[in-house]
């Protein structure tokens, strides 16, 4: 399943993103873009979000599907259907 990303590391506070779609991003304290909405996240509209941003820092990300997954939303995940590496990478819920 696809969740929508954003690298705030290098988001340079435009405000392209939530200004085009408010239904799905938003600003943090910062000013820098954050997934305000992970519904509906299919629609032509975040894919015109992410090809305007300046700095590419909105992707969509598959999310993990392992049975016993640790990963948090601050990690990436490595893992995929046949192995998990959740464990290995000290990624803590």
């Amino acid at each position: 399943m696809k969740k929508l990303k954003v690298n705030t590391d290098g988001c340079i506070g435009c405000g392209a993103c939530f200004s085009m779609d408010p239904e799905h991003f938003t600003c943090n304290e910062e000013g820098f873009s954050i997934v305000k909405s992970e519904e509906n996240i299919d629609l032509a509209s975040i894919r015109n979000v992410i090809a305007a941003c300046p700095v590419d820092v909105i992707s969509y990300e598959e999310e993990c599907t392992c049975d016993d997954c640790h990963c948090n939303e601050e990690s990436s995940c490595g893992c995929n259907e046949t192995s998990c590496t959740c464990n290995d990478n000290e990624k803590a819920a």
